[in-house]
């Protein structure tokens, strides 16, 4: 019987175990949207991870969404990750870059040079968004030209080609929670008529473009894709979302990309299963839970549901999960207090068994 414990296979990339650190914003980049020693020193902590997906990881300056935030879009964010990425090879760890255009969630203060907030469609996303003056409302969006989101998806590809630049092992888009791919997936957010809406081939396309762009760049083996099927999170609408997200995984598995990350929402099993059946690559499964994943989620390896099971907040708060997950505890619990800026509190010093 395969368990969380046991090794696994990427394209090229053999992980130790089957438990992944799974991405969390925690907005303590420095100015410029840079790394710090400090970053360096939490993902190193946390090393044993069989992957670790950072944080959210804007691939261009218009991609920022909240305060904090780091990028992959200049050389001098593409050098200080480097430091972060030998820190978790030297503890034997394996990182991918998750990047993450916030697309309509967010506020034009947090941007520089005038910049605005671009959506699939001019459709404001109910809810506020902390800037450095305070809670605000998110704003309307401005709709993005053919032209645009072409040049989007070529800043993804820019960003990823910056990844590996900077040492890490590959990328996972973040086409989940509500941020800029999850919003061309999403009808009540796409209300185009052109090629890139109005249809389930239309909705799915910026996606899978996305995905085909990045792979051409970096290779099939180190991209991957996060999903939120029917998750509401940042105002999304997208009733019965079966028919498109089938639809995505029947057009990803040609393109052959390294892992489906699965952000499951409740009551979502029986979809969360059909996309593991149409996706032959790993499939990563953050479980729908009450609360935070617990060890009771490392059966659904044992089952088959799937291949590596994310942990968010456990992980935040014991950074040697594995071992703590191994010998049944015990566990550190998580200060929510802390979880967003600020420095070592709450970071780096949790302490390991």
């Amino acid at each position: 019987m395969t368990t969380a414990f046991d090794p696994i296979d990427l394209p090229g990339l053999r992980l130790a175990n089957r438990i992944v650190m799974a991405p969390m914003t925690r907005s303590r980049a420095a100015d410029g949207g840079l790394p710090t020693a400090l970053t360096a020193e939490y993902y190193a902590q946390r090393a044993s991870a069989g992957l670790i997906v950072t944080e959210g990881i804007q691939p261009s300056a218009v991609g920022q969404g909240y305060p904090g935030t780091p990028g992959l879009h200049t050389a001098e964010q593409v050098a200080a990750w480097r430091a972060v990425t030998d820190a978790v090879h030297a503890a034997g760890g394996r990182i991918f870059a998750q990047l993450m255009h916030t697309g309509r969630i967010g506020h034009p203060d947090l941007l520089p040079d005038g910049l605005v907030n671009v959506a699939p469609s001019a459709v404001a996303a109910r809810g506020r968004v902390y800037t450095h003056e305070g809670p605000k409302d998110f704003v309307t969006p401005r709709e993005l030209t053919g032209e645009e989101i072409r040049a989007t998806i070529a800043d993804f590809a820019a960003a990823a080609r910056n990844a590996i630049e900077a040492g890490f092992d590959g990328v996972e888009l973040h086409g989940a929670n509500g941020y800029l791919i999850h919003q061309f997936l999403a009808s009540g957010s796409n209300r185009r008529t052109d090629e890139w809406g109005g249809s389930v081939p239309g909705r799915i396309r910026f996606a899978v473009e996305t995905v085909r762009a990045v792979a051409a760049a970096i290779g099939a083996g180190r991209t991957a894709l996060r999903l939120s099927p029917g998750n509401p999170l940042n105002d999304i609408e997208e009733p019965g979302p079966e028919p498109t997200y089938t639809a995505l995984a029947d057009a990803l598995e040609p393109l052959g990309p390294a892992y489906l990350h699965v952000m499951e929402a409740a009551g979502t099993r029986d979809l969360t299963s059909a996309l593991r059946k149409r996706f032959s690559g790993a499939f990563v499964l953050n479980p729908a839970t009450e609360g935070p994943t617990g060890p009771e989620a490392l059966a659904l390896v044992e089952d088959g549901t799937a291949d590596l099971i994310a942990y968010g907040q456990l992980f935040l708060a014991n950074p040697d999960l594995p071992a703590r997950l191994k010998a049944g505890g015990s566990f550190n619990t998580a200060n929510p207090a802390t979880f967003y800026g600020g420095g070592a509190e709450g970071y780096t010093d949790y302490p390991a068994l």
